[in-house]
């Protein structure tokens, strides 16, 4: 079971109140940046773990 519409809504409709409707475009700005940044940390910290494996299996060999 998701989420519907009207729960969506509501949820929206507090956010609204709580920050105000001036606040919502920095927030979603923010959130964005956010979200942007951990997956390029995730990224990284695959990368460098793939390096770390295919050096240590060349090692290996």
């Amino acid at each position: 079971m998701g989420i519907g519409f009207q729960e969506l809504l509501l949820i929206f409709l507090i956010i609204v109140l709580l920050f105000g409707a001036r606040k919502l475009p920095d927030l979603a700005r923010g959130m964005g940046e956010a979200i942007r940044e951990f997956r390029k940390a995730a990224k990284e910290a695959e990368n460098q773990e793939e390096q770390q494996t295919s050096s240590s299996s060349s090692q290996e060999s």
